[in-house]
This record gives C-alpha cells, structure tokens and sequence, in this order.
C-alpha cells in the first residue's frame, strides 16, 4: 500500500488525476465543449516548464519546479527538504524518495497521468461533472470512477488564454490537495536527461 505522502505526490502530478465520488452529473453538451475547447489548448502546448506550490489537506506547504513534455514526459522536483521526484519517460512513471532511496514504478499507461501527458486530452463519457464560467476564472470539475479511481479534481483556467492556474485534488475522505503553478515558461527545449529513470536505481532496491 502506497504511503499518504507517495498519495499525496501523485495526486499534485496528475493534474487531470480525479474520480467519481456521488455527484451529480453535469455534463450537457455546452459544459462538455467548453471543458474540450480548453483541454484542447492545454494539450497544444508540447512543452512547458515552470514552479509550483503545494498545499496538504493538513496545511503542510511544499514547492518545486515541473517539467513536462508530450507526449508522455514529466518531471516534478521538490524542494528541500523534501526528498521527493516524479518522472515519466513516456512508458513508466517512477516516484522516488531520494534519501531513503526508494522508488516506486508504475505503467505510465495504467495511470490518468497517461491522459494528462497524451497528445490529446479526450473529456468524453461524462467527465466532466460541471463548469462554472466567471470573467476571472473557470472552472472545471472532473470525475470518471473508470479512470480516475476514487478522487475528484476541479481545474481551474485563465478565461482569456485558457491558461491552467491550478487544481485541487478532493480524495475520498474529502480530503484537498492544492496545486498552483507559477512562471510558467512554454515552447522550452529540454535536454533528453531530464526525463531519464535511474532505472539501476529502482532495480537494484529489490534485490
């Protein structure tokens, strides 16, 4: 069974990583095109780069840079003193503690990372749970028990630019995890090694 801190930093990488707990079902057409048109934009964008905080559902803070490049790659480093990574190569996704030295390795295709890092975010079959269009902020909220699991997430867009601001991750004891990104840099480059697995690393804990 994973730890709550390895719960809690997969749920603040998946972005697009929610559920269906008992809600009502929102998702008439106009609410599920406008969800698309700016899922649509957020996976145009092949590149990008940029810092994070993160809030715990018990106030604790933490912060990092993230990288992510389609489709299929991320990177999510922490901060000191936190010791955590997250990397998908495009066919795994690894979670490292990197002063106990332990990693956990999962099919990026068995996880809603997949669907995040995708060349096209498809928020079909009643996904979408509900939008809220304000002149400062829209708002989305998604959940899928299929692909997500048992979590919801509410996504929140720049209106004008459909720019992803931040989410906030809702797991089954109601519990919030925040997510806000910052200084986001898009169209960046990055050098093959940023998304490299040590997979000696990971196999070498299980001998």
């Amino acid at each position: 069974m994973e730890s709550p801190t390895r719960r809690t930093v997969l749920a603040a990488t998946a972005a697009l990583l929610a559920a269906a707990l008992p809600l009502p079902t929102f998702a008439a057409t106009g609410a599920s095109d406008a969800a698309q048109k700016i899922a649509d934009h957020f996976s145009s964008v092949k590149t990008m780069m940029g810092e994070f905080v993160q809030f715990g559902p018990r106030g604790e803070q933490t912060g990092g840079k993230f990288f992510i490049e389609r489709p299929g790659k991320l990177r999510f480093n922490y901060e000191k003193p936190s010791p955590m990574r997250v990397i998908a190569d495009g066919k795994n996704v690894v979670i490292g503690n990197t002063k106990l030295k332990t990693w956990d390795l999962y099919p990026l295709s068995k996880t809603p990372l997949s669907l995040l890092l995708s060349d096209r975010i498809d928020l079909g079959h009643q996904m979408v749970r509900d939008v809220k269009e304000e002149s400062d902020l829209t708002t989305i909220v998604l959940g899928d028990r299929t692909v997500f699991g048992d979590s919801t997430i509410t996504l929140m867009f720049d209106p004008k630019t459909f720019d992803l601001r931040q989410w906030t991750i809702t797991d089954a004891q109601a519990k919030d995890t925040t997510v806000m990104i910052f200084n986001v840099k898009m169209g960046t480059a990055f050098d093959p090694s940023v998304f490299e697995i040590p997979y000696n690393d990971v196999h070498s804990q299980k001998r």
